[in-house]
C-alpha cells in the first residue's frame, strides 16, 4: 500500500533528537520543559495528552524494515519490528512489547467505554492501546501511534546504544 503524500516523515517527526539510550538509567522522564521542546506539537498532543493521530498519515504504519521502536520522550526501547504486524488499522501494530516491563498498561474509560491504554513505564508516554484481536499464541494486538515513537534500524542500533537488541534479529543476517 501506498505511503499517504503528507504523512509525517520521521526526519520531521522530531525537532530534537533524544539522547543516545547507553544504559537503562538513562530512561527517564525528562522534564515537562525539556518534552515541550523536543516534541512536535504532535507528538506533545499524543504522548502528554492522551492523544490519537490520524490512521495512514504516520510515520510507521506501513514500515517494514528490522528494526526496534522506542519511546519519543524517553528512548527506552518497547517494540520490535519482528512482533509488528499489518493489522489493518492504520495505526503500528505488534502482538508483544519488546520487554514487558518497559510498558505499563491501565484501565481507559476515555469515549464510554472500557479500554486498555498502553503507557511506557519510564517515559509515561501514552502510547495507545491494547485489544485482545492480535495474531499469534498471546492474541493481543498493542496498536500504537508513530507520534510516540522513535523508529532505530538494525544498522543504528550498537551507534545509538541499543546493540543487546541485535541478537533479536540475528537469524537475518545482521
Amino acid at each position: 500500500m501506498a505511503q499517504a503524500a503528507n504523512q509525517t516523515t520521521e526526519s520531521e517527526s522530531m525537532k530534537q533528537p533524544i539522547e543516545q539510550a547507553t544504559a537503562p538509567s538513562q530512561w527517564s522522564r525528562p522534564s515537562n520543559e525539556q518534552i515541550k521542546a523536543r516534541l512536535t506539537p504532535e507528538q506533545f498532543k499524543v504522548t502528554q495528552k492522551n492523544g490519537t493521530e490520524s490512521p495512514f498519515r504516520n510515520a510507521y504504519w506501513d514500515n517494514h524494515e528490522d528494526g526496534i521502536y522506542v519511546d519519543i520522550v524517553s528512548g527506552e526501547p518497547l517494540f520490535s519490528s519482528r512482533t509488528k504486524f499489518d493489522s489493518g488499522t492504520g495505526w503500528p501494530s505488534f502482538s508483544a512489547p519488546i520487554k514487558g516491563n518497559n510498558v505499563a498498561e491501565k484501565e481507559d474509560w476515555a469515549w464510554g467505554m472500557s479500554r486498555t491504554e498502553v503507557r511506557s513505564k519510564h517515559g509515561d508516554s501514552h502510547l495507545g492501546h491494547v485489544f485482545d484481536d492480535g495474531p499469534g499464541p498471546n492474541g493481543q494486538r498493542y496498536c500504537i501511534n508513530s507520534a510516540s515513537l522513535r523508529f532505530i534500524p538494525t544498522a543504528k542500533l550498537e551507534a545509538e546504544g541499543y546493540g543487546e537488541y541485535l541478537e533479536l534479529f540475528a537469524d537475518r543476517g545482521e
